[in-house]
């Protein structure tokens, strides 16, 4: 039995990868912590083989004065936790990074993704979770494995952020553009089974997860307004605005160009691609509520 410690108490992810992990009770014993305050210092590290380090702030739309917190919280905090871990004799930390060390899409030009791409952070949240990423390894050794998972936009039930914002669009807009597109996206029951064998595994390095197929912006709206009996003309008569919307609106090259792993790079000798990507919609519920998730 593998004993875990996820930092993050009551985050999204964290709560989705504990309720995926106990299905496997004989497998896995479970806590969370909450890293406000201080409240990690008073857990006892030393009964753990794993750490899940998920607490961070999240990227929406920071403003520039808010740099100084995005650093110590996923920065500082995380390698300051990982020392604690690793000086308690915690064997493995994982630790949830993001596609977005590569980029923020600010422009229509495609960004594909291979295993020879070298991070480029364009704004301070991407930077942050680099730099964390680049201290967990200064403390990685053949006693303290480090993990860095860098998956794309995570998306599933009752989820916050873009993907049920834009369910929610399709349920409503009388008209979408054709304009076709390759996203990465991860379920995030899916990134959970491959959490699973990172840690049964133990292993170390950067890794790449996502969904197995790739994904198309119109498609979705196409399914979600299938699914709610909505009608939407989807023409390319209105590809233009995309064009021009992509010059002043930063959500329109984030919705629209093209931005993903090369499948190849994210294909391991385990499947963690359990549901595929029609599976995954299938569980999701749009609710007015999604209008106004960030």
């Amino acid at each position: 039995m593998k004993k875990i410690l996820i930092t993050g108490a009551n985050s999204y992810v964290g709560t989705s990868v504990e309720k995926w992990l106990l299905m496997n009770p004989c497998e896995f014993e479970i806590d969370t912590v909450d890293t406000m305050n201080d409240a990690w210092k008073k857990a006892d590290f030393t009964k753990y083989d794993a750490v899940f380090h998920v607490a961070g702030i999240a990227h929406v739309d920071p403003k520039p004065e808010m740099a100084p917190l995005y650093y110590r919280v996923n920065r500082d905090l995380t390698i300051e936790i990982a020392k604690w871990a690793k000086k308690a004799g915690v064997k493995q930390f994982v630790f949830m990074s993001s596609e977005i060390v590569y980029h923020v899409s600010r422009s229509m030009k495609p960004h594909i993704m291979t295993l020879d791409t070298k991070p480029n952070p364009n704004d301070f949240y991407g930077d942050s979770k680099l730099q964390a990423e680049n201290g967990l390894n200064e403390l990685a050794c053949d006693t303290f494995k480090v993990a860095n998972l860098r998956p794309p936009m995570i998306y599933g039930p009752k989820c916050k952020g873009n993907f049920l914002r834009l369910g929610w669009l399709a349920t409503k807009t009388p008209v979408f553009p054709c304009w076709h597109n390759k996203r990465s996206m991860l379920y995030v029951y899916n990134l959970a089974e491959f959490v699973k064998h990172v840690i049964n595994r133990e292993l170390s390095g950067t890794f790449y997860p996502q969904n197995r197929e790739l994904s198309d912006t119109v498609e979705i709206v196409r399914y979600f307004a299938k699914k709610y009996n909505h009608k939407v003309w989807i023409s390319k008569l209105f590809n233009p605005a995309v064009l021009i919307g992509s010059w002043f609106l930063p959500q329109v090259p984030k919705m629209f160009a093209d931005s993903y792993y090369e499948p190849s790079m994210t294909k391991y000798d385990f499947d963690y691609q359990v549901f595929s990507l029609e599976e995954s919609m299938k569980d999701l519920e749009i609710t007015e509520e999604n209008r106004k998730m960030k």
